[in-house]
């Protein structure tokens, strides 16, 4: 066997893999408009809210309403996003260089997965958009365990690939990928260009940061050296 291929790849998807941050605002705000609340949240705070749970994320950003404010909150929500989806012109742009990193990973046998907040329909209809959805070998969404930064989701795609955690590294650009790689015994990579600070990915534990999509091969080269990649 190929060295690559007991080597995995994770990836988180939202400010790691495609820009969604406005898309994720606007169905906030539609949200928002449609419980009758007038206090929308604004980009800052949805920014530091990406990659938890849907509900957790609520509630986070609508600390005073109760459960189930919560609820049709995220129900409102998700039917906004889906109606964004349908719109010919939605935008998730990938960031740069995505799609060359990862079809040049895939292609020297290295195993791709991706493990984040979002439900699987939405991480499918994302991936599919930008014809990304064969170079992954798992996918691990919102609807196969506790939401980041607990580490199971990780952990399963990790046992269900046969690779050990050494083996394994997240890459991510929140505090909440961080932590999840860190609790699950895998390498933690910060991405720059995400949704949270570098300085917080540093200090919530990533080993390392990378400021390009560019920078990820020679990276994971030195991390395990003698890679193919």
């Amino acid at each position: 066997m190929n060295e690559a291929h007991s080597r995995l790849v994770v990836f988180d998807c939202d400010g790691t893999l495609v820009d969604s941050q406005f898309g994720i605002l606007n169905a906030m705000r539609a949200a928002w408009a449609a419980h009758g609340l007038d206090n929308a949240p604004d980009i800052a705070a949805v920014r530091r809210i990406v990659g938890l749970p849907l509900l957790e994320a609520i509630t986070r950003l609508h600390p005073a309403g109760a459960a189930m404010d919560h609820d049709a909150l995220a129900g409102f929500y998700k039917e906004a996003f889906f109606l964004q989806r349908q719109d010919p012109a939605h935008e998730e742009p990938l960031f740069p260089g995505t799609r060359d990193v990862l079809e040049a990973l895939h292609q020297h046998g290295f195993l791709l997965a991706v493990a984040t907040g979002k439900s699987r329909r939405g991480l499918v209809a994302t991936l599919d958009r930008h014809g990304l959805l064969g170079l992954f070998a798992v996918l691990k969404t919102a609807d196969d365990g506790p939401g980041k930064p607990n580490p199971d989701i990780l952990m399963d795609a990790m046992t269900e690939l046969g690779v050990a955690p050494q083996d394994t590294v997240m890459i991510g650009d929140t505090v909440f990928d961080i932590l999840m790689a860190r609790q699950a015994g895998a390498y933690a990579l910060g991405v720059d260009w995400g949704y949270h600070d570098p300085a917080e990915l540093h200090a919530a534990g990533a080993h390392a940061s990378i400021a390009a999509f560019g920078e990820l091969i020679p990276w994971l080269n030195a991390l395990w050296r003698g890679g193919n990649a």
